[in-house]
């Protein structure tokens, strides 16, 4: 009752503490109470906040924006940058490169995220003043057009540059097994035999293929960024559903917490729906495996 209606609860009479648990159906049985809960999440009455005071739809819809640009821009750039220094690694196997790359990503991967944040915004937003410490955008600048753009960008180096810090190493490893692995395949061995350039062996037919077990990475990962965004999100005050987590979970802000959880839940259900339209798309053996079958 006290997250219900504050601290003042011990001051209510009987007939108001009823009336308080009425609202949330709170004194129906369980049944009754669940098929409320599922009408009014068909119905997008998702009820209000005992946190802000303020309907949890409209909260999420106000978060959700700022955990996915961050979360996939993350994506994109720790994708990229993953798989080119995965390549360079495994296109230079044994050599000092391959050796510093795989041990450089091992260890940045290995360090928590809370503690690169607060070494970033110590060092850049702190020390430097390069970047500020908290936020997504200036909260009393009124900027619009590419001010406005440049404004969120700014608050989103430090949290994106940690994300993709942390993000790195997964990509990177597995590009640079499946590298090897392609490498020594009979096609590739058949290419050289016909006497195709080196570029043409490279980029059509090895990082083709290559590239198809980081795709599944990617869309994995969708889990994993939005999971992890939560600590990032926190340590730099985001204003997405990271952060929105954390505050209901100290609140105890129970109705907001578990629409939080459905929201990100359908994010990663999206995503995986999307990667398998996707996949026989970019390998047609997924096609021809099914057809056979």
């Amino acid at each position: 009752m006290v997250f219900l209606v504050g601290e003042e609860v011990w001051s209510l009479t009987y007939a108001e503490r009823e009336a308080a648990l009425a609202r949330y159906h709170l004194n129906e049985p369980l049944i009754v109470q669940y098929m409320y809960y599922l009408r009014d999440l068909v119905t997008f009455d998702w009820g209000y906040s005992y946190m802000k005071r303020q309907p949890i739809t409209e909260i999420l819809w106000a978060a959700a924006p700022w955990t996915l640009l961050l979360a996939f821009s993350n994506l994109l750039i720790a994708s990229v940058l993953g798989s080119f220094l995965g390549a360079m690694a495994a296109l230079k196997r044994k050599s000092k490169t391959d050796i510093n790359l795989l041990l450089i990503v091992s260890f940045i991967s290995s360090m928590p995220s809370f503690w690169i944040g607060m070494i970033l915004i110590s060092v850049f937003a702190v020390n430097l003043g390069l970047f500020p410490v908290y936020g997504a955008y200036s909260l009393w600048a009124d900027y619009t057009g590419l001010a406005r753009i440049y404004d969120i960008l700014w608050h989103l180096f430090l949290p994106l540059t940690t994300l993709v810090v942390l993000s790195l190493s997964g990509f990177f490893l597995t590009m640079r097994y499946s590298l090897l692995e392609v490498l020594g395949d009979d096609f590739v061995l058949m290419a050289r035999a016909k006497g195709l350039s080196d570029r043409i062996i490279k980029y059509r037919y090895i990082m083709r293929n290559a590239l198809l077990p980081v795709f599944t990475i990617f869309m994995m990962n969708i889990g994993y960024i939005f999971s992890g965004a939560i600590i990032v999100e926190t340590v730099f005050s985001y204003p997405g559903i990271g952060r929105i987590m954390f505050e209901a979970v100290i609140a105890r802000d129970y109705p907001l917490l578990q629409y939080s959880f459905l929201v990100i839940s359908l994010m990663v259900i999206l995503a995986n729906y999307v990667a398998d339209l996707l996949y026989p798309m970019l390998d047609p053996r997924v096609v021809e495996d099914n057809a056979d079958s």
